[in-house]
């Protein structure tokens, strides 16, 4: 008697949305040695799907408000933002705003620590 092979196909299909958007203001300098980020005032944490959206936060970000790219990973849609508390919180209301606005992602709310 022989058995049937079964195949199956997973597809994974990621919805438009920024899934963490957190703002950590004045974090321990210990935070940004682990990280490898030269020190600053606070730092913005994003993670967005589909992953390759980080490339238009990031240009968002830098465009938006005086911060710098700390992090980016398009395959694992990690994105880190480094500058003031103003700043990155400016950058992370742009981010927010235009994917949703004009993308049509699903927005997060920006909490803060």
């Amino acid at each position: 008697m022989s058995e049937e092979k079964k195949r199956f196909i997973q597809e994974f299909v990621p919805g438009k949305q920024i899934t963490l958007s957190h703002l950590i203001a004045n974090p321990d300098p210990d935070m940004f040695e682990k990280l490898g980020i030269q020190e600053e005032g606070a730092l913005g944490i994003l993670t967005l799907t589909p992953s390759e959206t980080v490339i238009i936060a990031g240009d968002l970000a830098t465009k938006a408000a005086n911060v710098r790219l700390g992090f980016l990973d398009r395959f694992t849609g990690s994105l880190v933002i480094v500058g003031s508390v103003s700043e990155v919180d400016m950058a992370m209301r742009e981010i927010n705003r235009f994917l949703s606005e004009t993308l049509g992602y699903t927005p997060s709310n920006i909490t803060k620590s």
